[in-house]
């Protein structure tokens, strides 16, 4: 007796269902993503940058927005949200069959880039609302996330110098050597301005190097000024206490660039920095995520590899965004430093900050750090097991892989750290977005 199958009815003419929302199951994320959009946000200052009447009408901002369903869905690029636009039935359903062009998709965020990082705060104060954030305990800490550049286009200010000079010279005996050939054409053939590919080539390179060694030449400038006024502050408090500063006067800081100091010639504004993949070209992400539903309550991007001027900064932002500071806070040894620790104090913090291993503890007492970063190695010491700061590994560090390994967020696509701060901070928007999507889906 044979097998009886199902009937595979691959050839029947179907009706499609009478709404558009139907081609997804309810309780659906991309179905909590239109009514967040429809109902929840304020998306005032999107919707009033449309004021000409020419041209045809754009697609909704709304649906545009509810296209940040695609960050929850591991799809960054524009031309793969384009594509899930066509095939995908949740993004079908989101677009309502009127699927926008990859362009459109890329212009719009673009455009839109500081509007769609100000939905942060908007979110955040959601989850608050619906009881995510307490603000009992607020771990921080920060990840290595790749630029849209590779670490092999940049370069040293002293191989910067070297190529120069090597470019000079080699754009000098081109063009020794084109002016000859240039003089024995013209009897024959006429005169011709015209120069050469390879010559215009070599100097387009040239010019390049010498811009990106002027950056490299204003940033070292900035610094060692900064350093002055630093010096100088601190020698007009000596002078007010009646001290003196001891050992020998301190050499000027130099304006030159660190012969190694480098700059990368496809996006400028991010930096090599260490990872647990090696020396990678990156910016560096922060988060601070609020252990009782880890939500991320405040973030930032810098371009310096380290986290230690990036705590104050983070728990600034967690009081400008939620109108109060958290009761506790841990952070790895990354974050130490005295004043980092003195900053937690005045605040009234109660601080967990790894102080770190010491590789050379001082013959005197055989502690390393000032008398806060010994307290503080005192303090988590005599915690044990209970310590507050075994919370900071299960908190902060499952949102970053929830991020990067769930979903798939390993490289940033935009380029210059304005638009790529913008860009991370859209993704700990979503983040929080499918915090506050699970709790609706629980209940």
């Amino acid at each position: 007796m044979s097998k009886y199958f199902r009937p595979w009815n691959i050839d029947q003419t179907l009706l499609l269902p009478p709404n558009v929302q139907d081609f997804v199951p309810k309780g659906h994320v991309s179905r909590f993503m239109v009514d967040l959009v429809r109902e929840s946000l304020d998306l005032r200052e999107i919707m009033g940058s449309y004021v000409s009447g020419l041209g045809q009408p754009p697609f909704d901002p709304r649906m545009m927005v509810a296209l940040l369903h695609s960050y929850a869905s591991g799809l960054y690029s524009s031309r793969r949200i384009a594509k899930a636009c066509r095939e995908r039935n949740d993004f079908v359903m989101i677009v309502a069959l009127d699927a926008p062009d990859f362009r459109t998709i890329s212009d719009f965020r673009k455009r839109h880039l500081k509007a769609l990082g100000a939905l942060f705060v908007q979110v955040l104060k959601l989850c608050e609302t619906a009881g995510l954030v307490k603000l009992g305990h607020v771990a921080l800490d920060g990840t290595k996330i790749k630029a849209n550049a590779s670490k092999h286009k940049a370069m040293s200010y002293e191989r910067m110098k070297k190529r120069e000079a090597e470019l000079k010279a080699e754009v000098a005996r081109m063009l020794a050597a084109a002016e000859a050939a240039d003089a024995s054409e013209d009897e024959t053939f006429g005169n011709s301005d015209e120069l050469p590919d390879w010559t215009v080539d070599k100097q387009k390179r040239l010019a390049k190097i010498q811009q990106a060694m002027a950056a490299l030449e204003a940033d070292a400038k900035l610094a060692a000024e900064e350093e002055r006024r630093i010096e100088a502050e601190k020698e007009q408090q000596r002078q007010a206490e009646g001290r003196k500063k001891p050992g020998k006067p301190a050499a000027l800081p130099s304006e030159e660039p660190n012969p190694k100091a480098q700059r990368n010639f496809t996006d400028p504004e991010s930096r090599i920095m260490k990872s647990k993949d090696g020396f990678v070209q990156a910016y560096n992400a922060q988060a601070a995520v609020d252990a009782h539903a880890q939500i991320i309550v405040a973030q930032e991007l810098t371009q310096h590899g380290s986290d230690q001027g990036q705590l104050v900064p983070l728990i600034e932002a967690i009081e400008s965004n939620l109108g109060r500071k958290p009761r506790q806070a841990s952070a790895d040894s990354g974050y130490c430093s005295e004043a980092n620790l003195e900053a937690l104090d005045t605040r009234s913090i109660d601080g967990y900050v790894a102080p770190g291993r010491a590789k050379h503890p001082t013959v005197a007492n055989g502690k390393v750090g000032g008398p806060l970063t010994q307290a503080m190695r005192k303090k988590i010491d005599d915690g044990g097991f209970e310590t507050p700061y075994r919370l900071r590994k299960q908190v902060v560090e499952p949102v970053f892989g929830q991020i990067k390994q769930a979903r798939g967020f390993r490289q940033f696509l935009l380029r210059g750290i304005e638009k790529v701060r913008a860009e991370w901070t859209m993704i700990c928007t979503v983040h929080n977005l499918l915090k506050l999507f699970n709790l609706a889906n629980a209940a």
